[in-house]
């Protein structure tokens, strides 16, 4: 694959997947958050509204919210059934902050990638490594509570923030693994990372990508990212980086979106190939919702930004 495969209408969008879906629901759930208060309780509201996008046709008459107000927002596009279980319990659990690395309450055995490709918006919120990595494993544990799952979608989080800060990617890595180490249960996730940065090192190809995995779960999804976008550091080749992040024959939407995710980080907007960015389905949303995440969390301006993230107090 060289590029989207052809729309049957001309001016047809090309469609986004599951992952950006969520994505935007846990970028909102950060941007509906009550400033100190705990964010998990919000991005539970966020992802049982993406839930909903999920189980209804259209949206509501009194949608809540901007996001659950869009009707392009409701297709469904193969929901993780991890994610779709583990949000529909009337119950939810998640991990205080000094117990993460233990069985979480939810799917406890579940170890999907449906954790890390959603978990960008953590590390822009400009909170630090630290705190990015605790909001976004807490926040994975509301649907899959194996340790690997929720580290993985920490690591992710604490990387996307040490380049946004100004770390070069490979010292970024190499500082997220020893974050990673520190808890005894993220052994897959160091061991994943690590074959990453090894094979890295050799010339690329679509056959190291499938050395490092198939992407289904998240060490593995993660450790392709940060293959593909150590590639893309070290050429500057980002649509080759782009490709290889894709041209597998594993879950390749999961880890496409992952490493962009991370090469956009690191690189820029300016740095995608514009002929694909620019035929995104909802480009013009979702690039309001990066543009909002940096108003709120880089500027700290939220004048023009109440009306569509009314703050959630709710559980």
């Amino acid at each position: 694959m060289t590029g989207f495969l052809p729309q049957h209408a001309e001016d047809a969008p090309q469609q986004i997947t599951d992952d950006t879906q969520m994505t935007l629901f846990t970028a909102e759930g950060l941007l509906r958050s009550v400033p100190g208060a705990d964010p998990v309780p919000a991005l539970r509201r966020a992802y049982l509204r993406w839930l909903q996008t999920q189980l209804q046709e259209e949206p509501a008459a009194q949608a809540d919210g901007w996001l659950a107000s869009l009707p392009f927002l409701y297709a469904v596009r193969a929901p993780g059934d991890t994610c779709m279980s583990g949000l529909g319990r009337q119950a939810y659990g998640y991990l205080a902050p000094d117990v993460i690395g233990a069985a979480g309450p939810v799917n406890p055995h579940s170890k999907g990638c449906g954790t890390v490709m959603r978990s960008a918006p953590f590390g822009l919120a400009g909170v630090g490594p630290d705190h990015a990595f605790t909001a976004a494993a807490r926040a994975a544990q509301l649907t899959h509570g194996h340790p690997t799952g929720y580290l993985a979608a920490g690591a992710l989080a604490a990387l996307i923030d040490r380049v946004v800060s100004g770390d070069e990617l490979p010292i970024a890595v190499q500082e997220t693994v020893a974050q990673l180490a520190a808890f005894p249960a993220s052994a897959e996730t160091v061991a994943a990372l690590s074959r990453a940065v090894e094979l890295s090192e050799q010339p690329a190809a679509p056959e190291q990508v499938e050395q490092v995995g198939a992407g289904w779960i998240a060490e593995e999804c993660l450790a392709i990212a940060v293959y593909c976008a150590l590639y893309a550091a070290r050429t500057g080749d980002v649509r080759g980086a782009l490709l290889l992040s894709v041209n597998h024959s594993g879950d390749s939407d999961s880890t496409g979106a992952v490493a962009g995710n991370l090469i956009g980080a690191v690189h820029g907007v300016y740095a995608l190939p514009m002929e694909w960015a620019s035929v995104v389905e909802g480009r013009d949303v979702l690039v309001q919702v990066a543009d909002d995440l940096v108003m709120n969390f880089g500027l700290g301006d939220r004048s023009a930004l109440g009306a569509r993230y009314p703050f959630d107090e709710g559980l």
